[in-house]
């Protein structure tokens, strides 16, 4: 090789280089920074930012080692279905089935993806990307990621899962304001009397045996993360494999989220990413978290007034799925009113609640979608 060609060589990188590739590599950064700087949710935020920052400087999804994790765990849908089987592993779901009345709660923090929908076709998307939009309402990144890989334009699966990602590690600034907004001190000082009813072994085996049966049967389309959120959960709450609980706990989430992180930056090139499109999905899937939360604090109200003030209306802020955050946070904001008032189980139980809640609603956005389809 001459110095000519070899000049060539070495000039390849810089001449692919364009301006959208300098703005996102800052973007990456700042991603960077506020996983470690701020704490935001840095398993995911970190290697998301360094995946971002590896494909502006030519380590894209469509080459080479992230090509390889981009089609084994994105492209198969397999990174967001092994994060649920360690996600379920963590869940006690005993706060709500000793208050199943708090499933409704759940339910009313869902009200986002379905409005959030309506509003992206009115705005000239098609059914396919605006339910995959919705689907950031959820504040689940496997959720979201599992719809819209099914549904949404391959240029859209990035902002999508960055959007609900950072959506979800920004709850304790994007919520608090709202809280307070809907609610009166009066209402954020409602004590709620918490006389656990026993919940048996045999119960916490059976629920989520039977929430797949039924999930499979009903809503088939949400079937596989259903499966796999409660396959964790029953290796947790069967106290005989204590190994593969663990496990899946640790390094089993640990890895795919690693690998699901690197795989979203990947997708986040300047020309993908810097467009009308793009900054119209993160303002709409800003839209859905804020309608979540404020549907699910209206439905607290509601509760609160049918039940004469025994229901705190902060639980309803948690009723999206970013599990434990949510429910924290809702507790905290009760502690700041009143140091003795207590209610992280009711909003333990009603996050929980969000957390199935999200799941059988993105698979109802798949089942509307793949229903209009056919």
């Amino acid at each position: 090789m001459d110095f000519t060609q070899l000049l060539a060589e070495v000039g390849k990188g810089f001449m692919a280089f364009g301006w959208k590739n300098a703005v996102m590599i800052v973007v990456a950064l700042v991603l960077i920074y506020l996983a470690i700087a701020k704490d935001f949710e840095p398993v995911l935020l970190l290697p998301i930012g360094f995946g971002a920052l590896l494909a502006n400087l030519g380590m894209s999804n469509q080459v080479g080692f992230m090509k390889v994790i981009y089609d084994a765990g994105i492209k198969t849908e397999l990174f967001p279905l092994l994060i649920f089987i360690g996600v379920g592993a963590m869940i006690d779901f005993s706060p709500l089935l000793s208050q199943p009345s708090l499933v409704l709660l759940g339910a009313a923090g869902q009200f986002g993806i379905y409005f959030t929908l309506l509003l992206a076709i009115l705005l000239g998307f098609n059914l396919n990307d605006a339910a995959s939009i919705g689907s950031i309402g959820a504040i689940d990144g496997p959720v979201a990621i599992f719809v819209a890989n099914k549904l949404a334009d391959p240029d859209l699966i990035a902002p999508i899962a960055v959007a609900a990602y950072s959506y979800m590690s920004l709850i304790p600034i994007i919520q608090p304001p709202i809280m307070k907004l809907m609610t009166t001190r009066k209402e954020r000082l409602i004590r709620m009397e918490y006389a656990p009813k026993p919940v048996s072994r045999l119960t916490l085996i059976i629920f989520p045996i039977l929430v797949t049966i039924l999930v499979a049967l009903v809503a088939p389309d949400a079937a596989p993360l259903m499966a796999a959120l409660m396959l964790g959960n029953l290796l947790r709450e069967a106290l005989v494999v204590d190994r593969l609980s663990k496990m899946v706990q640790n390094e089993l989430i640990n890895i795919s989220t690693l690998f699901l992180g690197l795989s979203i930056g990947s997708t986040m090139t300047g020309d993908s990413f810097l467009n009308l499109k793009t900054l119209m999905v993160l303002a709409l899937g800003l839209g859905a978290f804020v309608i979540d939360t404020v549907a699910g604090l209206l439905f607290g109200k509601l509760m609160a007034l049918i039940t004469k003030n025994k229901v705190n209306p902060l639980i309803g802020a948690c009723g999206i799925s970013a599990f434990p955050m949510a429910g924290r946070l809702s507790a905290k904001m009760a502690l700041d009113e009143d140091p003795s008032n207590f209610i992280l189980m009711h909003a333990m139980g009603t996050n929980t609640a969000g957390q199935l809640g999200s799941v059988i609603a993105g698979g109802l956005l798949l089942a509307l979608v793949i229903g209009v389809g056919g």
